[in-house]
């Protein structure tokens, strides 16, 4: 398997039709890290399968978002796929110094992808919140 740091293409042309697939509103663009510093796509044999971006914060956490993946792609390497996903965005925070990775997960194999990759679960009753001002 491949791993690569996003592209400008790769919104558009590849995530928000993943997360259409899924049934998911894409984030904004805007919401996202900027491509080559935070978001990562994982390949092979040149079928893009999961991607997902990990945001730097002014202390010592990072915090990995928006996981999605391919929903066609269904070789049973998939799950590797998203553990390596999840692994390489851990390892980029740790390598610029954080010492810690938050993750904000709902889906249950998501979960535990997230714990084989050294997570441990936290709280479990937290609801998400996001306010937006409009331009």
């Amino acid at each position: 398997m491949e791993v690569r740091y996003l592209n400008d293409a790769d919104y558009s042309d590849t995530l928000v039709k993943w997360w259409d697939s899924w049934g998911w509103v894409a984030p904004s663009r805007k919401m996202l890290p900027e491509n080559g510093t935070g978001g990562v796509m994982v390949s092979k044999d040149g079928i893009d399968i999961c991607a997902g971006f990990v945001y730097f914060t002014n202390s010592t956490m990072a915090w990995v978002e928006y996981i999605v993946s391919n929903k066609e792609y269904r070789i049973s390497d998939r799950g590797e796929a998203i553990e390596l996903l999840i692994t390489t965005l851990s390892v980029i925070a740790r390598d610029k110094g954080y010492e810690f990775v938050y993750a904000s997960v709902k889906n249950k194999p998501l979960i535990q992808k997230y714990e084989r990759c050294g997570f441990k679960l936290g709280d479990q009753d937290c609801q998400e919140l996001i306010k937006i001002w409009q331009q």
